[in-house]
């Protein structure tokens, strides 16, 4: 049904009008969005996606967690190796060295070291969220609760440096649309307001609730409560395990205790919270449970927090004493302790040696001191009630919900940004009152033919330019919003890209109009109603096809500031081939298809038409130019409709939106897979000994300082373990 629907779609638009390359744009186009509309629902989790053989869809009648349980989780980890080659894979820079570790549940284990460390590459490999390289070489064993795939009840959360969020949304409004995305199983509106404003309480952003979230144009909530929301859209699935990259960054004293008070009252409701930090204050140190110390990518500590490591490191007797002194930020004295010092090659040297010191001594005594139960690379188990290997994909409501619920997001942020309509408006004002006092009442001479096409043709780029600078300068910001909630699986992106059109449409509208009203009474164009309702229709239609083009450059390139640089380029050469500057039939032909996809040429072509047809012209010798269509064959238009041009318009809006879907689809975040360690880089484990100041003489590093000492290095191009690798993604729900 749906092949002979995308068969007689594209029929259908063939017919419509148009020839050559745009028929076949008009073909693809139109097969593309009717899979974009009735594509299948959210994606499988990434977990599903790396591995069919471990993963099954549950039916609606499978057993569903409760909202708000919190089911505990341990993870484990050991020898994570991590390593970077250059391009001609001549040298290797190691990430992570060896590096072994164990997050509680009901504990909150922080991540530090100085700059460059691997803070955040081992936070991303535990949170499954390292970025994928063909250069990148990750292997290791990590355990959830004790087996190497996680079940599907255990929800794992992330949260990131940069907040980002939908500005023109309070923060109540922000936290209910993502509830109802994440939790269609919660369809009373009471019961989702009531656990909407539990989070509210909980995460203490009850005061600002009916604030909007704001952003650099529009002053709104502020760095910590921004940060306490981003954790209260990651508690909305209720997780097991909440990471946390640096989630102090930017923030001043108190704000940033604030949020690490919330993120150890999370860690005593029972979640397991991993974050990485790189200097905290005394006060945010007092709160960390456990602590994992890194320096250029290798183990310096591993265990409790507070006085333990200080007193671990004290013990460095005999040669030298690491005593930390009063009144000094124990974060501060081990942050300098496991630094290298660059001021000079002499405190390089001694430095350095010092670390790797630390380095050697910490992994001599790594297995006594880590883990209660060795660590096993076991497969995942074919039975047991606790871990199926069936992961349970909820189903995260239907298509037509979805486009609902995004529907309403896309219309309070497009109708509330007061700042950006505003300048929009005046542009639109301040353009139209320029052109129509530079081309004031023309009228019917022959020197008003060229006036008028030039009237017209910066009337199409103004338009075009307007529309493709807005959209190239927000899209590539809210791309990152419509990755993170995609990968999650809280919509698809058919939905997303048909609201986004379908939302802007009313506000778009309006700048178009207000420009035509003002400018086509002004220049004295054709003076007929039926004229400028199409004179309108026109630039309206191509406002939306070049922000479509605009949402087509913000999926493809990486940053703001690349998509403004793209975006007007590419018109610039939809410009020159727009029909004012060079003749159609003059056009080279390697170059004759860039014309039936510039939207300034149909839009151009299309104005030219509405004003051109049926205007007649004073002439006086037999040469001159007496009517309209006589213009329009000057420029090659003649014999056209405006009908054409419309449809032509229609069909370049509908690849653009249908390529943007299909760069979105293809540049969907993937992440770094967690190879299996080769057995002979695994210590074994054994039981532990408590790690004290008192511990035996044959456990003290006594002649660690004599001589530097280096961690052992795992070769890039070493054979494969012959145990397959765990396709171990958590992509944080």
């Amino acid at each position: 049904m749906v092949q002979s629907g995308g068969k007689n779609m594209g029929q259908m638009i063939l017919g419509i009008g148009g020839s050559g390359l745009g028929q076949a744009l008009a073909a693809v186009a139109a097969a593309l969005l009717l899979r974009l509309i009735s594509g299948p629902g959210p994606a499988l989790s990434p977990e599903a996606d790396a591995d069919d053989d471990y993963t099954d869809v549950i039916d609606d009648e499978a057993e569903t967690p409760d909202v708000g349980k919190v089911v505990p989780v341990t993870i484990r980890w050991r020898n994570i190796n991590c390593s970077l080659s250059d391009k001609s894979s001549t040298a290797v820079r190691f990430l992570l060295k060896n590096v072994s570790g164990e997050a509680k549940p009901g504990r909150l284990l922080a991540i530090m070291g100085p700059s460059g460390s691997g803070k955040t590459t081992l936070l991303n490999v535990l949170a499954g969220q390292l970025a994928a390289s063909p250069r990148l070489r990750l292997s290791g064993l990590l355990e959830v609760n004790g087996n190497p795939r996680p079940n599907k009840a255990h929800k794992f959360a992330y949260v990131r440096q940069e907040d980002l969020f939908f500005s023109q949304l309070t923060v109540r409004e922000t936290l209910s649309l993502a509830a109802e995305l994440q939790l269609p199983e919660i369809s009373s509106s009471e019961e989702r307001l009531e656990y909407v404003n539990s989070l509210l309480f909980k995460l203490g952003l009850i005061s600002c609730a009916d604030t909007i979230v704001g952003d650099v144009k529009v002053r709104g909530i502020s760095g910590g409560e921004k940060k306490r929301l981003s954790v209260a859209c990651e508690l909305i699935a209720s997780p097991s395990v909440i990471f946390a990259d640096e989630p102090t960054t930017g923030l001043d004293a108190f704000q940033a205790e604030k949020v690490m008070e919330t993120l150890r009252q999370l860690a005593q409701d029972g979640h397991t919270v991993i974050c990485s930090i790189h200097q905290p204050r005394s006060s945010v140190y007092s709160k960390f449970d456990d602590i994992v110390l890194l320096t250029e990518g290798a183990l310096v500590y591993a265990g409790p927090a507070h006085d333990e490591p200080l007193a671990y490191f004290s013990k460095f007797g005999l040669v030298t004493m690491y005593n930390c002194p009063d009144h000094v930020n124990p974060a501060e004295f081990l942050a300098d302790l496991i630094s290298i010092d660059y001021s000079s090659a002499e405190s390089v040297y001694s430095s350095q040696k010092r670390v790797d010191a630390l380095v050697e001594s910490f992994s001599q005594q790594a297995s006594l001191v880590l883990y209660a139960t060795p660590i096993t690379r076991r497969g995942v188990s074919n039975k047991g009630t606790e871990f199926s290997t069936k992961n349970r994909v909820q189903k995260k409501g239907g298509w037509w919900r979805q486009f609902r619920l995004l529907l309403k997001r896309a219309w309070m942020q497009a109708s509330r940004d007061g700042p950006t309509n505003k300048v929009r408006a005046r542009m639109s004002v301040a353009s139209a009152v320029i052109f129509g006092s530079v081309f004031w009442r023309m009228g019917r001479s022959q020197t008003s033919i060229q006036d008028r096409m030039g009237l017209l043709q910066v009337a199409v780029i103004n338009t075009a330019m307007a529309a493709l600078t807005k959209t190239v300068g927000v899209f590539p910001k809210e791309r990152a919003i419509v990755n993170r909630e995609h990968v999650k699986g809280s919509y698809t992106l058919g939905p997303y890209l048909l609201s986004k059109l379908l939302a802007e449409i009313p506000v778009g509208s309006a700048f178009p109009l207000m420009f035509g009203a003002i400018l086509y009474p002004m220049a004295r164009l054709h003076p007929t109603l039926s004229r400028f309702g199409k004179f309108c229709g026109i630039v309206t239609v191509e406002s939306f096809a070049a922000s479509a083009m605009g949402l087509t450059v913000g999926a493809m390139v990486p940053t703001t500031e690349a998509a403004m640089a793209v975006g007007p380029s590419l018109m610039t050469v939809f410009l020159v081939f727009g029909g004012y500057y060079v003749n159609a039939e003059n056009t080279p032909i390697i170059f004759r298809w860039i014309p039936s996809v510039s939207l300034i040429r149909w839009a151009f072509q299309g104005l030219c038409i509405n004003e051109f047809r049926g205007l007649q012209f004073d002439h006086q010798h037999s040469y001159d130019i007496q009517n309209g269509e006589q213009a329009l064959e000057r420029i090659s238009f003649g014999g056209s409709h405006i009908r054409e041009t419309l449809v032509a318009q229609s069909r370049i809006l509908l690849f653009w939106y249908s390529t943007t879907y299909l760069l979105l689809q293809k540049n969907k975040p993937k992440y770094q897979l967690l190879e299996a360690a080769p057995l002979d880089q695994i210590q074994p484990a054994v039981q532990p000994e408590l790690l004290n100041t008192e511990q035996d003489e044959q456990n003290e590093p006594k002649e660690v300082n004599e001589q530097p000492l280096t961690v052992e290095k795992v070769e890039l191009n070493q054979p494969p373990s012959e145990t397959p690798p765990l396709d171990f993604v958590l992509e944080g729900l």
